[in-house]
């Protein structure tokens, strides 16, 4: 039988190598719930939510620490629109809530301990310009800049237009987005008539 030491020091070896671990990573490699508890009451990790757990020496939490916390508790999602131009550093917004989209079919998790701002895609739309951002140790599915850009004219009713035009003159000046792949995914997302105006003007 393995002592509580070694099960405490596989606990931390996984959160470690995650960033953010979640009570059924510790279940998977066969760690009680008593040794997480105990390396809480430790003070070696935190419990950030309802089995959710990160090491308590990590770095300072930032804007980005909601956008891991996110892809550990809702793996189905995309993190997009605010949150993704905030990543990508395409918005002087600082977003209320967690953007994230979800597959038209998926559940959308109810126990969050975060507020989330929800928007639904299917098909090309939902999977087009999807990239991974490593952030605290953690996959974060995240859209890239152009595929960002075009969803926010989409939703454009949520975020604002004068937002998605700020991001579309900002991401083609820093040379994030392409007039090419913000076309292409204008067609995808059936938004290129009401994007052609502002991407002519745009240069």
């Amino acid at each position: 039988m393995e002592s509580v030491e070694t099960l405490s020091d596989q606990a931390i070896a996984i959160v470690r190598s995650r960033g953010i671990a979640r009570a059924r990573d510790f279940r998977e490699a066969g760690i009680p719930p008593s040794s997480v508890a105990r390396l809480c009451e430790q003070g070696q990790l935190v419990r950030l939510a309802r089995g959710l757990y990160q090491m308590a020496d990590a770095e300072e939490i930032d804007a980005a620490h909601n956008l891991a916390e996110a892809a550990r508790l809702a793996p189905n999602g995309v993190i997009a629109l605010l949150s993704a131009l905030q990543y990508h550093e395409l918005t002087t917004q600082l977003p209320h809530a967690v953007w994230i989209c979800f597959h038209h079919k998926a559940r959308i998790p109810q126990t969050l301990p975060f507020c989330v701002e929800a928007v639904r895609a299917s098909g090309e739309a939902f999977e087009a310009g999807r990239m991974t951002a490593y952030i605290e140790g953690v996959a974060v599915p995240i859209y890239d800049p152009a595929k960002t850009i075009v969803d926010c004219f989409k939703y454009r009713s949520r975020v604002g237009l004068d937002v998605a035009i700020e991001a579309l003159r900002d991401g083609l000046r820093q040379r994030k987005a392409t007039h090419a792949d913000l076309r292409r995914y204008a067609n995808i997302c059936r938004v290129q008539n009401v994007m052609r105006p502002y991407l002519e003007s745009i240069s």
